[in-house]
């Protein structure tokens, strides 16, 4: 009896003793809010292309780097059950799933779909998500992306000098046309490459997601073809009423220097960083870039930029910018006639004119100066307006020639410019736009830009036919002598 007592109690006490380290080691979770979790992916990208409607899976995995056992407390989506994603985290599906434990230096993996209907125009052209995990405190998440609409997808599928993610769309040698028959959404940069060509239809919509933006090489060649009913916009990829205005939502159109001439007809290029930036890099190959009949508004850097260049402008609009509306800079030859400059911004106090004309240009980064030629810069018949005291900025240096004219222009500026270089300007009138606040910068009774202008501006090149109509159709001639900027007074 006495060894059978023997062998129950030692019996319980082993249980015990089991029992209690057993459940000692069950909640012995690391705790230390400085542990983080080791995410094989930071982002998941859905790039299929969807065509009926129908779902993606994508897969990650989530490690545990200590020698510990944790417990996440939760594993959630952000937008909750209103996601177009779902998720199943180690076998276990929900919007939310709490008290995820992971061993030891072990993983767990998590699985995400995505559901679109790319028909439903309703839907966003590009659908957005996290996954955020709380631990000790602490959340860390994985951004999900995919693509809501059915459209073109022109995804970077290469990389320049290690950070620069582009796909080229216009291989050499190469002449490609965008048709109007669904929207672009480019994730990346689009590239035309050298003696490539890429011709855009009219009514065409380019997207592009945060970043990315349109390229031109050295010898390429850009035709916007779009028309008055139908113009080619460029802008970012929510089409949300809420970013409809919103700036910065993608990067810029970068043009190098080219054979053939790149040509933007009828464009509205908006809410992005710098909407054109055409530059020489190496040496002029006798190409312009044509901007007829265009509005590029609402950048937080700069709307049309230019180093060393050629460029035409003519019954265009270039508004609301961060910095300049239009930057000339590093000498070139330019021709303006009948544009709007317009700078109402209001997102931050703007330090600058809305039009700079420099002969050089001053690499900050090496403090270093680049001077060119300004071998003509020309504005007839224009508006440079905005909400600063002073909206014209002329500065030089004597390393490179500086020839400018503005011819018939209502300025805004205190400094007065009354040399030879000055035709018949105003620099006082209000141009009294009908809505600076909705980018709407048609022409109010009262304006000091009605009546004002000259007409032989508008014959002064075989390029400025069209100058005889205004960017909406009108007539200029109707009624001489023509109103100043891209619109004709109309009552």
């Amino acid at each position: 009896m006495r060894i059978r007592t023997y062998i129950l109690l030692f019996t319980a006490l082993f249980i015990s003793v089991s029992v209690f380290f057993s459940c000692r080691k069950d909640k012995s979770f690391n705790s230390d809010p400085s542990v983080k979790l080791i995410l094989s992916s930071e982002s998941i990208l859905f790039d299929t292309v969807f065509t009926t409607v129908g779902s993606t899976t994508k897969m990650f995995y989530v490690k545990n780097p200590t020698s510990d056992k944790i417990m996440i407390s939760s594993v959630r989506l952000a937008e909750g059950s209103s996601s177009n994603f779902s998720m199943n985290v180690d076998g276990t599906a929900g919007v939310k799933v709490d008290n995820v434990e992971i061993l030891p230096n072990d993983s767990i993996f998590i699985f995400v779909k995505v559901t679109v209907d790319p028909q439903n125009s309703n839907t966003p052209m590009v659908i957005k998500d996290s996954i955020l995990f709380d631990l000790n405190g602490n959340e860390q998440n994985v951004k999900l992306t995919a693509w809501g609409q059915d459209a073109h997808y022109i995804v970077a599928d290469k990389v320049f000098q290690g950070s620069l993610k582009y796909k080229i769309v216009a291989a050499e040698n190469q002449n490609v046309t965008w048709p109007n028959d669904k929207p672009y959404l480019v994730y990346g940069y689009a590239v035309i490459d050298s003696t490539g060509q890429l011709n855009i239809d009219p009514g065409c919509r380019i997207h592009f997601y945060t970043n990315s933006g349109m390229w031109v090489y050295k010898g390429g060649s850009l035709k916007v073809n779009g028309s008055m009913a139908e113009p080619v916009t460029f802008q970012g990829s929510r089409l949300e009423s809420a970013y409809s205005d919103v700036p910065g939502q993608w990067d810029r159109i970068l043009i190098d220097e080219g054979s053939l001439d790149n040509v933007f007809n009828y464009a509205v290029i908006k809410n992005g960083f710098i909407g054109i930036q055409a530059e020489t890099e190496a040496a002029a190959m006798g190409n312009r870039l044509i901007i007829n009949n265009t509005i590029i508004k609402n950048m937080t850097g700069i709307g049309l930029l230019s180093r060393f260049y050629k460029i035409i402008a003519a019954n265009s609009v270039f508004a609301n910018c961060g910095g300049y509306a239009v930057g000339i800079t590093t000498g070139g030859t330019y021709d303006f006639r009948h544009c709007t400059l317009g700078n109402y911004w209001s997102y931050s106090t703007r330090q600058t004119p809305a039009l700079v004309v420099t002969n050089y240009y001053k690499d900050m980064v090496n403090d270093v100066i680049y001077s060119g030629n300004l071998d003509s810069c020309y504005f007839g018949n224009c508006i440079i307006y905005g909400s600063n005291a002073e909206e014209l900025s002329l500065d030089s240096t004597v390393d490179a020639t500086y020839n400018y004219k503005f011819d018939h222009c209502l300025i805004k500026s205190d400094a007065g410019h009354y040399s030879v270089n000055f035709v018949s300007c105003n620099y006082g009138s209000d141009p009294n736009f009908k809505n600076t606040s909705m980018n709407d910068y048609r022409l109010m009774p009262g304006s000091g830009a009605i009546d004002v202008g000259d007409i032989n501006i508008l014959y002064g090149s075989s390029l400025y036919l069209n100058l005889i109509n205004d960017i909406l159709g009108n007539n200029r001639t109707v009624n001489p002598p023509p109103d100043l900027g891209a619109y004709d007074y109309r009552p």
